[in-house]
Formats: C-alpha cells, structure tokens, sequence
C-alpha cells in the first residue's frame, strides 16, 4: 500500500475494529480508478468489491434503449458491490467512475467470508445498505419532481462532500448522462448558476465559489440523504482513536 494512500481514507474501511481489520488488510488491493472506467455492467458477474477513497462512482441504471440515469453515487463514505453480501452476485445497474481517483478492491470470497462472521463489519455494511436504499429512493423522488437546476445543485454538493477540492473536473456531457437529462437542459442550469456568482464553468471543469448558494438551491433531497448516512454512522467509532465500534 503506498505511503500516499491508507485504507483509513475510506470511511467504512476506517470504522472496521482491529480485530476484524488486520487479517483483511494485507488482501486489500489499492486501484485506480480513471473516468469514465466502467467497473461493471447490468447482469455481469461481480468480482470484486470496491471502497472509494478518492475516486467517486455513479450506479447506473440502463434501459433497452441504451439511455441510462444514475440511480445513487459512492464515494469515501461506502462501497461499490452490495450485491455480493446481500445474496446475488450480478446486477441490473452498472458502475461507471465519474470522478477519477483511487480505491481499495478486495476479492469477492474474502468479502462474503468476512460479512458471514456476523461482526462489526456486517453490521456496519447493513447500516451503509440502508443509507444507500435511502438514496436510492430520494433519488428516484428526486428525479420525477425536482427541476434540473436543483438536481444540479444537489449532485454538486454531494460531489463536494466526497472530494476534497472546490474544482471538479466533469463535462456537461457527463452531468446529462448522470442525471438522465438533455445537455441543453445542463448548460441552461450551469449558466444559471455561473450567472449567480455559485460556480465558475470552463470546458470539462467545474470551480464551485460559494457553496451556500448551491445549498440554497438544491431540494430536500440532498439533506435527506445526508442526514439519514450521519444518523446511521453517528455512533461509530474509528480505529484513529479506539480498536471499538458501537453499533
């Protein structure tokens, strides 16, 4: 593992006790992961499970037309392969990276083995399930009722939590494809915003100037979430300052 990377850079991976930690650590594989890389595709079978450190994937959702829309977002907080301890190896959705990073993959065996133990880790990644079916569902809610200049606003703000600059590189062509949306309907949002003072655009990079008017702007849908992610993790424990997790 380089010296510039830790596992503790992943939210879920720092919350595993010691214990149940060391013997997992020397299979933790550190990866990189490059925009755009599709880590897999509806039906395929998973081989791996992913925890983002600094990279963010988007689930997909693909329909027989080929048009798809993201269904949720991973990044530090969690990890990309519920599938693979919830009972099924494949999926109808895909995972697309949209922001280009780094992660930790570990062997599917390894995962299932670890989670049948019924420790610390399987409920700390049952709690992560429930966050992320939350998002899922607001999502889905989110999509149908909000415009896309508040969907714009919310995917923004949760890019912002999980990276740890203002300037973010993704193109209008991505933020359509993500959102399900025309990339006229983006660069209408986008100018809207730019011509408020939020953000500043340049081809394929976004520089977010004041965060608390994207915070204005979004819908519900965004505290939702995160408050809902924080409820679930709130009494966790990192192995920074004790060996122990409360859950």
């Amino acid at each position: 593992m380089s010296s510039l990377h830790s596992p503790n850079q992943n939210h879920l991976l720092a919350a595993v006790p010691t214990a149940e930690f060391d013997p997992l650590a020397a299979h933790l594989e550190l990866v990189p992961m490059l925009l755009g890389e599709i880590l897999y595709e509806p039906g395929g079978q998973l081989q791996y499970a992913y925890f983002p450190t600094t990279a963010i994937v988007s689930l997909h959702y693909v329909i027989e037309s080929g048009a798809s829309a993201e269904t949720a977002r991973v990044g530090n907080e969690g990890i990309v392969g519920i599938a693979l301890f919830m009972g099924g190896d494949t999926t109808p959705s895909s995972a697309v990276v949209t922001t280009g990073g780094h992660a930790y993959r570990l062997e599917r065996g390894l995962l299932k083995q670890e989670f049948n133990r019924a420790g610390l880790m399987q409920r700390l990644l049952l709690r992560y399930t429930q966050a992320l079916i939350t998002q899922i569902a607001q999502t889905a809610a989110c999509n149908r009722h909000h415009s896309v200049e508040q969907q714009l606003c919310r995917w923004l703000l949760s890019t912002l939590d999980r990276v740890s600059s203002p300037e973010l590189i993704m193109t209008q062509e991505l933020v359509a494809s993500v959102l399900g949306v025309r990339r006229e309907s983006i660069s209408e949002a986008a100018g809207n915003l730019q011509r408020a003072g939020f953000i500043l655009y340049r081809r394929g990079q976004i520089a977010v100037l004041e965060r608390s008017g994207l915070e204005v702007g979004a819908c519900e849908c965004y505290v939702v979430v995160k408050k809902e992610l924080d409820r679930l993790l709130s009494d966790v424990r990192y192995r920074q300052s004790t060996s122990a997790i409360a859950i």
